[in-house]
C-alpha cells in the first residue's frame, strides 16, 4: 500500500537523480547562505590577540589583519583579497564566538 501523503525530494547526484524522503530534521535545518565576501568572520571562538590594520587602510591579498587565539593555537587571519578596511567590529582582548564579523571591507 502507497502512501500519497509522502513529501519526496528531488536529490541530483552526479547528474543522477534520485527521489527520496527527508527526515523532520533536515527539513527544519537552517539552509545555507553564501557569505558576504566583503565580511571577515571567526569560524571558531576565540579571543583576538593582536589586530594590525585600521579603518581606511588600503591592503593587498595576503596581509595579516589580525591574530586570533582559538584552542591555544594562534592563527593569522589574512586579507583575502586587495581592498580597503571598512570596519573593525572587534577590540584586542575581546573574545568573541564563531561567526562574528571582525572586520568588514569596501
Amino acid at each position: 500500500m502507497e502512501d500519497n501523503n509522502l513529501n519526496y525530494q528531488v536529490f541530483v547526484v552526479n547528474s543522477a537523480r534520485y527521489l527520496t524522503l527527508t527526515t523532520t530534521k533536515y527539513d527544519r535545518r537552517k539552509k545555507y547562505q553564501p557569505t558576504d565576501p566583503k565580511e571577515i568572520r571567526s569560524i571558531i571562538p576565540g579571543s583576538v590577540i593582536e589586530i594590525y590594520v585600521t579603518p581606511g587602510q588600503k591592503l593587498k591579498a595576503g596581509e595579516i589583519l589580525l591574530t586570533l587565539d582559538a584552542m591555544k593555537m594562534y592563527t593569522k587571519i589574512e586579507m583575502p583579497f586587495d581592498g580597503v578596511i571598512k570596519s573593525i567590529n572587534i577590540q584586542k582582548g575581546d573574545r568573541i564566538p564563531k561567526n562574528t564579523v571582525m572586520i568588514t571591507l569596501e
